[in-house]
C-alpha cells in the first residue's frame, strides 16, 4: 500500500493549522507504511489530501486511485476570517464531493459537511500531536521574557492565532482591558492580508491597543513562546481540531477557552470555560487554577500523534480492500 500526502504548504497556507496537523501525521506514517509528501508521480494506492487549491485539484484530476481528503477546513470556518467568504464557500461541496472519502476533524464538521450535501463517506479522526516534542524550558522562557522585557513575577497570558474577528481577537484586547495587572501576548498575524475579515478595522485598532498587550506577529521559535506564558487563552468563536490548542496542552499550559460545542467535544474537562468576557475574574488566573488545569492538560495525550496514525493506517487498508 503506496500513500501521498497531498498538502497545499506555500504562501498562506504554510501559517495555517492544516499544514501543520499534515506533517505532523506524515512525520508518524511514515514510520509505518510506504508514504511520500507532495510526489508529483501518480504511482499511488491512495493519495490523501489536506487542502485543496490549484495543484492538488490538478493531481486530484489525474489521479485514478482512492483519494480523500481531511476536511481541515469548512465554510463555517471562514465566516469571521475572510472578508468575503461566499468566494469560496460554494466551492467546499462540489470540491469535496469529488473524493472517494471524507475525513473530518470532530462530529461537529461531520455534521456541517453531511447537512452541506457531501456524498462520500465520512469518518471522523481528530489531528495528532507528538508529546516527546514538547516540553516547558526554563532556558527558552527566560529568553524570551528577556527579548520583551517581562519579568519572573509577570503573568503571561498567551493566545496563538490568526488576527481576525474569528479568533476572538476583539475579546482579546477587552479581556486585556479588564485585567491590567497581567501580560496579554498575541501571536500570529494575517496570512490572508486584504482578504482578511474586517483586515483596516483590526490594524487601526491596534494602534491603540492597550499597553499590557503585544502583538509581535510570527515568530521563529514557538516553543519558546509556549515556554514563557503562564496560560493559554483560546477565545475562538469556532474552530476543527486546533493543532495550537493540542500543542499548549502538550506544553502543560493551563488553558482558559470559549465555551463552544467543538472545544467540549475535543476537550471536555481539560478546559477552563468562559461564554462572555464577563464571565472572567481574578480566580480564574489564580495558582490554585493554574496547577489544577495544568494537571488536567495532561490528558492530551489521548491525541498522542501514533495513535492518531493508526486510526489512518486501519482507514486506509479497509479503502484499499473495498
Amino acid at each position: 500500500m503506496k500513500v501521498n500526502f497531498i498538502v497545499e504548504d506555500s504562501g498562506a497556507f504554510k501559517y495555517l493549522g492544516c499544514a501543520t496537523a499534515a506533517k505532523n501525521l506524515y512525520n508518524a506514517l511514515s514510520k509505518k507504511i510506504d508514504i511520500s509528501y507532495n510526489d508529483s508521480s501518480l504511482d499511488f494506492d491512495i493519495a490523501h489530501f489536506h487542502t485543496f487549491g490549484p495543484r492538488s485539484l490538478w493531481y486530484l484530476h489525474r489521479f485514478n486511485g482512492v483519494s480523500i481528503i481531511t476536511a481541515h477546513s469548512t465554510p463555517n470556518l471562514n465566516e469571521g476570517n475572510l472578508a468575503v467568504p461566499g468566494l469560496v464557500n460554494w466551492l467546499y461541496r462540489p470540491i469535496y464531493n469529488r473524493f472517494d472519502h471524507i475525513i473530518s476533524v470532530s462530529n461537529k464538521c461531520k455534521n456541517e459537511l453531511v447537512k452541506m450535501g457531501c456524498k462520500p463517506e465520512i469518518t471522523t479522526i481528530y489531528n495528532g500531536i507528538d508529546p516527546s516534542l514538547f516540553s516547558p524550558d526554563e532556558a527558552k522562557r527566560m529568553s524570551f521574557r528577556k527579548k520583551y522585557n517581562l519579568t519572573k513575577k509577570d503573568t503571561l497570558i498567551l493566545t496563538v492565532a490568526q488576527r481576525t474577528p474569528r479568533k476572538g481577537i476583539y475579546d482579546f484586547l477587552e479581556i486585556a482591558k479588564r485585567f491590567p495587572s497581567y501580560k496579554f501576548l498575541w501571536i500570529g498575524g494575517f496570512p490572508y492580508s486584504l482578504f482578511s475579515k474586517e483586515y483596516n478595522k483590526i490594524k487601526k485598532t491596534l494602534k491603540n491597543k492597550p499597553d499590557n498587550t503585544m502583538f509581535p506577529g510570527f515568530v521563529e521559535d514557538i516553543f519558546e513562546v509556549y515556554s514563557a506564558a503562564d496560560f493559554f487563552l483560546m477565545p475562538s468563536f469556532a474552530e476543527g481540531h486546533s493543532i495550537v490548542m493540542l500543542e499548549a496542552l502538550s506544553m502543560k499550559l493551563p488553558m482558559i477557552a470559549r465555551d463552544t460545542e467543538e472545544y467540549r467535544e475535543a476537550f471536555n474537562g481539560m478546559l477552563s470555560y468562559f461564554s462572555q468576557v464577563e464571565d472572567l475574574n481574578e480566580e480564574v488566573f489564580s495558582e490554585s487554577n493554574k496547577k489544577k488545569y495544568q494537571k488536567k492538560a495532561e490528558e492530551v495525550s489521548i491525541y498522542n500523534i501514533d495513535k492518531i496514525a493508526d486510526q489512518h493506517t486501519k482507514l486506509y487498508e479497509k479503502l484499499c480492500d473495498a
